[in-house]
C-alpha cells in the first residue's frame, strides 16, 4: 500500500495546479492535478505535502489543513491512501517544475480542466468547507471511475 499527499494551494480565489505532461510513463499524464506526491520514510502526512510542494513549487507551505483521507484502488491490484490538504498560507518564489506546468488557475474554471473523475467529488468537497471526510474511490485499469463512496457508507457512484 502505498501513501501520498495532495495539496490544493489557494491564493486569490485561483488554485496552483500542475498539468501532467512533462513526465514519461505518467499515470496522470494530460491530467491537470494538485500538488503532491509519495511518503519518505518516517514523514507524517504534514511533512510530506509541506516537502512534495517545496520540490514541486518552491513555495514553502505553512499551516496546510488535512481535509480527508481518499483511498484509491484500481482494479484487481493497486492501493494507495491519499491525503488531501489544502493550503492559503505559503512564501517563496514559484519555479518550473520537471513533472508538468504550474498555472494558477480560477477556481471557476477547474471543472473544465481534464481531471480524475473522482477529483471532482473532494474538490466539490473541500470548495464546500466540508468537515473532515473519508472517500474510497475504485477505478478500473483504464482510468474509468467505477465506484465512490463516501465515510464508509454513502454511495456516490
Amino acid at each position: 500500500m502505498r501513501n501520498s499527499t495532495l495539496c490544493y494551494i489557494e491564493c486569490g480565489g485561483q488554485y496552483l495546479m500542475m498539468h501532467r505532461i512533462k513526465k514519461k510513463n505518467d499515470q496522470n499524464q494530460d491530467k491537470w492535478i494538485g500538488i503532491g506526491g509519495g511518503f519518505l520514510e518516517d514523514e507524517s502526512p504534514e511533512d510530506c505535502v509541506r516537502r512534495e510542494a517545496l520540490e514541486e513549487t518552491g513555495l514553502t507551505l505553512f499551516n496546510p489543513k488535512l481535509y480527508g483521507i481518499v483511498t484509491f484502488v484500481i482494479e484487481n491490484g493497486e492501493c494507495e491512501h491519499m491525503f488531501l490538504f489544502k493550503c492559503t498560507e505559503f512564501s517563496g518564489e514559484l519555479t518550473d517544475c520537471d513533472e508538468g506546468v504550474l498555472e494558477w488557475i480560477d477556481k471557476s474554471a477547474l471543472y473544465d480542466l481534464d481531471l480524475w473523475e473522482g477529483d471532482f467529488l473532494f474538490l466539490r468537497k473541500i470548495e464546500n468547507g466540508c468537515d473532515f471526510f473519508t472517500l474510497k474511490l475504485v477505478y478500473d485499469r483504464a482510468g474509468h471511475l467505477l465506484e465512490a463512496i463516501e465515510n464508509g457508507s454513502i454511495r456516490l457512484k
